[in-house]
């Protein structure tokens, strides 16, 4: 599963994106640690990002889709990731675009958290009013002043994002203004109506019953009839095996194995067939007796 988290500073992504990593397993990737993580580990995208980081400039975005590039090939990412801080343009979301279908990847879903950013505001202002009351320190980018020059970037910058996704047909828009859980579970009916996620199965006990019984099933079935098909798997292995080329030393004790146990099977139903037939010679001559004493007998009374 891939997905893009979209809202204004405030919206909640950052709490639904932790929820969603929990849930399903899946990464959060975030532009900020990505760079610093490529810088530490010395990549060529990282050193060409750290010199661009040393002199005061900004990464350029293609620089920041070498570092993704990188960065979704990793193991931990292989069921599914939700980008953190990227695409936050559009050119940014073509490039991102342009690089999945390089990786023969899709982008599952981008979910837009929509908000009021006066209630927004109105939130900041309380939870600053109620930290100073308290006597504690108000960090200098959560204040209604920052945030309102961010819902301003985030509406010339990013804002444009929700009408190119929706052309894509991509675009899910969830309320935002919804308490935690209850934007969580839409987020979840969403993926599950895109056909993000599989929805919960309960097979696992029906599979446990029906393996019990079966196995019950089995137990009571003929020795006999559990031989003839032990034979004939035995037999089909040596016969396969002789076909292979060249076998490996694995193979020759495989074949060797499935000769012993055709033998034993065979010697099984040998000997099981001498004993029927000295029972039916048995009861055949027990016969054959009663019947000539009995002829006797008549013989002797006629006399």
């Amino acid at each position: 599963m891939r997905i893009i988290l979209l809202g204004p500073p405030g919206s909640g992504k950052g709490t639904q994106a932790q929820l969603l990593v929990q849930r399903y397993g899946i990464v959060q990737l975030s532009t900020g640690e990505m760079l610093r993580a490529a810088v530490a580990a010395g990549t060529p995208v990282g050193l060409k990002a750290k010199e661009i980081m040393a002199s005061g400039g900004l990464v350029p975005d293609d620089v920041v889709v070498g570092i993704i590039s990188d960065r979704i090939e990793q193991p931990d990412a292989k069921h599914g990731f939700i980008l953190d801080g990227f695409p936050r343009t559009v050119p940014q979301a073509e490039a991102l675009d342009e690089l999945l279908k390089h990786k023969h990847m899709k982008l599952d879903a981008v979910i837009e958290l929509r908000v009021n950013e006066s209630a927004l505001l109105s939130r900041v202002e309380t939870r600053v009013a109620q930290m100073r009351e308290r006597g504690e320190e108000v960090r200098l980018d959560d204040t209604p002043e920052v945030l309102t020059k961010r819902l301003a970037s985030y509406r010339s910058q990013t804002e444009p994002l929700i009408h190119y996704y929706s052309e894509r047909r991509k675009l899910s828009t969830i309320d935002g203004m919804m308490a935690i859980d209850e934007v969580t579970r839409a987020i979840h009916r969403q993926l599950l109506a895109l056909g993000a996620v599989e929805p919960k199965t309960h097979g696992k006990t029906h599979g446990k019953t029906h393996g019990k019984t079966h196995a019950r099933s089995a137990a009571k079935a003929a020795p006999a009839k559990k031989a003839a098909k032990k034979a004939k798997a035995a037999k089909k292995s040596a016969k396969a095996a002789k076909k292979a080329p060249k076998p490996a030393k694995s193979a020759k004790k495989a074949v060797n194995g499935a000769k012993k146990a055709a033998k034993a099977a065979k010697k099984a139903a040998k000997k099981a067939v001498k004993k029927v037939a000295k029972k039916t010679a048995k009861k055949a001559v027990k016969k054959g007796a009663k019947k000539t004493a009995k002829k006797v007998t008549k013989k002797r009374a006629k006399r």
